[in-house]
């Protein structure tokens, strides 16, 4: 893409927390980013004064934008670490090297070390993290140790070295901090009891911990000891607030492949795919795939691009993690999960989260960059829905309006290339038809217009569209029936929502041919249906307001539509007027005048003389 154009499709990324790539000339990843908002972050690279020379060199040399949409800006923070890393992009200086975020590792090791750390060894001690900044991790293992009697020494304690008793209990023991495995005094088997808790709350299971911290806290405040209450107030204030699950998942979950994917109006799939390593995001990509074969189902076409994209990106990972079985032989040795809650399941709506988001977002850009093109496009599937023989690039659509058959008008609104041409709208007042005839009406109005088009040489359209059932369809041919027109009727079927549903069509017996909600398609005809709506509204609510206002004028004996006006100008209201004094008419419009309109009014009133 040139710059103008990804100028022009900044409008259309989320406003959510994520991670955004720059990919240069060759497809190449040169920049990785983190945002809380995606679009405003984004959008300030390409600011007309920019100050920075390394950003306006960088900007030159984007040709595709990509990102990936996540819950928060931690969770970004720590996408873009493992992003940098996996791709080494040439404009991001800092996280190239061996600087990471810091995790907290259980040691595998007789009664394990719990530690902060930047570089851990994988030697099989259990990670979690990584966390956005040391403080947090400090603060956790702080309240671990709080919680739990674990020791802080590098001693060996191997059964070995513990039998032989060349150690001594320490200060945490006398604080009550260890209980001393050092010297015999912790089995191996309860502290790994206490072990295990401490890996459940590292994994978010903070649940048990809460309640333990506000039990404690509520015995303490009713022994009046509120000093030490406050402490472990704070302490749960901080639980409450605490969060270890990340974007990423634990580390075990390694060599990972996942994938999700939605349908898509024209039978195609768009499909997520991302490679987790250690339980980090290192590779993640969208695609859309569309069907080799015909009648290829959304199982076989989901299958079909896991093969290409694993090819693709030279995958060897073990496990598939997928929303639905696609019935498909993965390979031997390979294992397909199918989550339904845990870690995996959150990886697994990440994924659904980012394929949902490029569906979106592959709409908008497409309008943004090529309108025409879009427009085209859905009038072409409308064209094949209806079986028509060309585009319908000139669509009218009638709806009549009334009010138990009074001040009945008829409005007709004027859709070219997809868009409305308002100055081709049309208004009708109904002259011919007495009552709240709706078919009668459509009649009428639909041969004045079309008599009036060929009369004027004027284009006809290429589809007529009715709000409206069997009837109002019937009426309408009846109508060009006439003029002997033959132009394609429809009918827009509505459900109990009163959305647009479905089309009524046939040329020989008419069906209904369903419209997918949320589609573009649906969404062309629901405009057309609220515009014609609108106009026909208006124009009735219009009438029947100036109908009210001057009907009890407009027949005084002796005042015209120029007085008329003068006292609707002068007194704003017919209640106005009619309750006006003598001396208050004459001085708006004269003596003779005013006396006339007096009367009028008040020899309506009932006498209140005897």
């Amino acid at each position: 893409m040139t710059l103008d154009e990804l100028r022009k499709i900044l409008p259309t990324l989320p406003e959510s927390p994520g991670c955004y790539l720059y990919r240069g000339s060759e497809g190449q990843i040169i920049y990785v980013g983190k945002a809380k908002n995606l679009r405003r972050r984004v959008s300030s690279y390409f600011q007309r004064e920019v100050q920075s020379a390394k950003t306006r060199l960088l900007v030159r040399q984007i040709r595709s934008i990509e990102y990936v949409v996540v819950d928060s800006e931690a969770e970004a923070l720590i996408l873009e670490n493992s992003l940098i890393k996996e791709h080494q992009p040439r404009y991001n200086i800092l996280l190239k090297d061996d600087k990471t975020y810091p995790e907290v590792v259980i040691h595998n090791e007789p009664f394990p070390r719990i530690r902060v750390e930047r570089r851990p060894a994988r030697d099989g001690s259990q990670r979690f993290g990584p966390y956005p900044d040391v403080g947090m991790a400090h603060a956790t293992v702080d309240m671990i140790r709080d919680l739990y009697p674990i020791r802080t020494c590098d001693l060996d304690l191997s059964p070995a070295k513990i039998a032989q008793g060349k150690y001594k209990e320490c200060l945490q023991y006398h604080i009550k901090k260890c209980k001393a495995p050092c010297i015999g005094l912790q089995s191996l088997e309860d502290y790994e009891h206490n072990v295990r808790e401490i890996t459940s709350l590292l994994r978010g299971d903070l649940k048990t911990v809460i309640q333990l911290y506000r039990d404690e806290m509520q015995q303490l405040a009713s022994a009046l000891r509120f000093e030490e209450a406050q402490i472990y107030k704070e302490r749960l204030q901080y639980l409450e607030n605490y969060q270890v699950k990340h974007t990423v998942a634990p580390h075990h979950i390694h060599n990972v492949d996942v994938f999700s994917c939605i349908e898509d109006e024209d039978g195609s799939i768009c499909v997520n795919f991302m490679h987790i390593t250690q339980g980090m995001v290192t590779k993640v990509y969208t695609l859309e795939y569309h069907s080799q074969l015909e009648g290829e189902t959304r199982e076989e076409l989901f299958a079909s691009a896991i093969t290409e994209l694993r090819q693709r990106f030279a995958s060897r990972a073990r496990e598939l993690i997928l929303p639905f079985d696609p019935g498909w032989e993965a390979g031997p040795g390979i294992t397909i999960t199918i989550p339904q809650r845990g870690d995996k399941k959150r990886l697994l709506e990440l994924s659904e989260r980012n394929v949902r988001q490029y569906k979106v977002d592959k709409y908008k850009r497409a309008e943004r960059l090529n309108p025409d093109q879009r427009l085209m496009q859905i009038l072409t599937e409308l064209r094949q829905a209806l079986s028509l023989d060309k585009p319908p690039m000139h669509i009218e659509c009638f709806d009549n309006s009334n009010v138990q058959g009074s001040d009945a008008v008829a409005a007709c609104v004027v859709f070219k290339r997809g868009r409305p041409s308002k100055k081709d709208y049309r208004k009708f007042n109904i002259r011919s038809v007495e009552g709240p005839d709706d078919y009668a009406s459509m009649r009428e109005v639909v041969e004045r217009r079309y008599r009036k088009l060929l009369a004027e040489e004027e284009p006809l359209p290429d589809l007529i569209l009715a709000d409206g059932g069997k009837g109002q369809i019937g009426a309408i041919r009846d109508a060009l029936a006439v003029l002997e027109l033959d132009i394609p009727v429809a009918g827009l079927v509505k459900d109990e929502r009163h959305r647009t549903s479905a089309l009524l069509y046939g040329r020989e017996q008419l069906h209904e041919i369903p419209v997918k909600h949320h589609s573009a398609t649906f969404r062309l005809l629901e405009q057309i249906q609220a515009e014609v709506h609108r106009f026909a509204i208006t124009f009735h609510r219009d009438k029947r307001s100036k109908s009210q206002l001057s009907s009890r004028l407009d027949y005084i004996k002796g005042i015209g539509p120029k007085t008329k006006d003068e006292l609707l100008r002068h007194f704003h209201s017919v209640q106005a007027i009619s309750t006006a004094s003598l001396e208050e008419l004459a001085e708006a419009i004269g003596p003779a005048k005013g006396r006339i309109v007096y009367e009028h009014f008040h020899s309506e009133q009932p006498s209140t003389e005897g």
